[in-house]
């Protein structure tokens, strides 16, 4: 399975925006990494750096290497209406992100790890694809094994005060979920310019 195994938190420094790491370490040190510390951040982007970074930033949010994520970028572009948007929603429509927003792991790749582990089930069938994108009326639920019970019981006191997002209809009691619709791009509210993006790979 093909992820970013690096530093997280020198990401999220590199990028001014938390994606991972130590939440306390990118509040301490709210600048990018490099020996020139603070004023490593005055220099001048250009207009190509801003639209990778945002590209980049988008990446990390969601843990997928560059190959996989021009593939999403490819699916966007062949569907009608916004691009941006699209790739966005197809995003958001990852299994793995699903376990997440359902409050069923703490993070992304807690989430991952939950569903390559197979104890994820789509439909009432075993899936351990993380990358699966998924569609309206799809029912994600954990095995009804004790320790992938037990885990997602740990996932779910993390998240509590979490609330899962409108476009999902879950029960925490049985440990399902269900994708009522299709997030708009406010009710994903995404951490980057996604237009950028598309310029970036228009060009």
């Amino acid at each position: 399975m093909a992820r970013y195994t690096g530093p997280k938190t020198k990401i999220s420094r590199r990028y001014g925006v938390l994606l991972g790491g130590s939440a306390r370490a990118f509040e301490n040190k709210q600048y990018p990494p490099g020996m020139h510390g603070p004023k490593g951040s005055r220099r001048k982007i250009s207009e190509y750096g801003t639209a990778l970074a945002e590209k980049q930033k988008l990446r990390f949010q969601y843990g997928i290497l560059e190959k996989q994520f021009r593939r999403y970028f490819e699916m966007a572009s062949r569907r009608r209406g916004i691009t941006g948007v699209i790739l966005l929603q197809l995003l958001e429509m990852r299994l793995d992100n699903l376990v997440y927003r359902m409050g069923f792991a703490k993070t992304r790749p807690a989430a991952r790890q939950l569903v390559s582990h197979g104890h994820v089930a789509v439909n009432g069938r075993k899936l351990d694809t993380a990358s699966a994108i998924l569609k309206i009326g799809d029912v994600v639920t954990i095995k009804n094994k004790v320790n992938s019970q037990r885990l997602v019981q740990r996932g779910l006191e993390q998240t509590q005060i979490v609330e899962p997002p409108a476009w999902l209809l879950v029960d925490k009691e049985t440990m399902t979920g269900k994708i009522v619709y299709v997030p708009t791009r406010e009710e994903i509210n995404p951490l980057v310019n996604e237009q950028l993006v598309v310029e970036l790979y228009s060009r």
